[in-house]
């Protein structure tokens, strides 16, 4: 009997374990805990034990049937707590609420610059390359004609990885790494990041540049003038005054600023364009022949024109911004606008 009452325990625990419902409870009392359940039918059998046992087995099976009891109660109170909360969280709920809409991202404003200058040239007829962030001094330097020492490095503040590892500067690189490998006529643009040290409300240590080269027979300056004008046209929308500055880089000659008037202040001067009322937006010039000759081309045969300009500089022109630090602040209201 001792076996019995032992398996009988053993059994009600674990169907109790699994009970999830008051159905069920009901239907394990009436089995186990009833007047004629498997306990009441067990203690029945005590007087067909011997004298000597009968007060232990009698005690044993008390013992038994009353944790059974406790754990019962305990489980039917987790149910109906259970049961209670579902109530409470279903009278919460008020199903004739619209949903909520998830926020959709937007491209950032500095990359849709980016794409529309990539589609403004690829309609005329450049293609699209894309070049190593981290450069060998070679082609940062040495392969657009400015050598070990030569006075035009300190235009950039470098950072070096190492004597002949850096972050590029600029992204005309992709010139010299082009040209050793494909012969011309050539119409393409590298845009990327770059990195100097230089930090304030115009520039930043990490910008994004898009340089552009067309390399053929018979180019001449005033093809670069043509290209660019159309640019300033197409990206602005409008007619803005543009001028040319006589200006020096060691991988142009003859090389020019291009200046367009200010849209934040409309030419009157302010902050950002520094009181002049005019804006730096590239670096152009003709395509230096010590550059053709680094990489095997024929001078007297081919010519050709270089640009560089600053993706973040024109979004400043195109959306009106006047402090280029907004960019990387991750302020949603000011990315949300865009």
């Amino acid at each position: 009997m001792e076996h019995e009452l032992q398996s009988l325990e053993r059994e009600a625990r674990q169907e109790l374990a699994a009970i999830t419902a008051n159905s069920q409870l009901e239907e394990f009392r009436i089995r186990f805990l009833g007047r004629k359940g498997q306990f009441s039918t067990i203690l029945r059998k005590l007087g067909s034990v011997s004298d000597e046992d009968r007060p232990r087995l009698g005690q044993l099976a008390n013992t038994i049937k009353k944790e059974i009891e406790q754990l019962f109660e305990h489980r039917q109170e987790a149910i109906r707590q259970t049961a209670s909360t579902a109530v409470d969280t279903e009278a919460r709920l008020d199903l004739s609420l619209p949903g909520r809409v998830a926020e959709i991202g937007r491209l950032h404003p500095v990359t849709q610059i980016m794409q529309e200058i990539c589609t403004i040239f690829e309609n005329l007829g450049f293609s699209v390359a894309e070049g190593p962030d981290v450069e060998q001094d070679y082609y940062n330097f040495e392969a657009l004609n400015i050598p070990a020492h030569h006075p035009a490095r300190d235009m950039h503040d470098t950072f070096y990885v190492s004597d002949s590892i850096l972050l590029r500067t600029h992204t005309s690189p992709m010139q010299a790494r082009i040209m050793e490998t494909r012969q011309p006529p050539l119409r393409v643009i590298a845009p990327g990041k770059v990195y100097r040290c230089d930090s304030d409300i115009t520039h930043t240590p990490m910008f994004h540049q898009v340089e552009g080269f067309l390399v053929d027979k018979q180019v001449s300056f005033a093809d670069l003038k043509g290209v660019l004008t159309v640019f300033t046209q197409k990206m602005f929308e409008r007619d803005l005054p543009l001028r040319f500055r006589p200006s020096f880089f060691p991988f142009t000659e003859p090389s020019a600023e291009v200046d367009i008037a200010c849209v934040i202040c409309g030419g009157e001067g302010c902050r950002v364009c520094k009181k002049s009322g005019w804006l730096e937006i590239l670096g152009s010039g003709m395509i230096d022949p010590e550059v053709f000759r680094m990489v095997g081309y024929d001078p007297e045969v081919y010519s050709g024109f270089a640009f560089g300009l600053g993706v973040e500089r024109i979004a400043m022109l195109k959306y009106g911004i006047d402090d280029i630090r907004l960019y990387y602040e991750n302020d949603q209201r000011f990315l949300s606008q865009f």
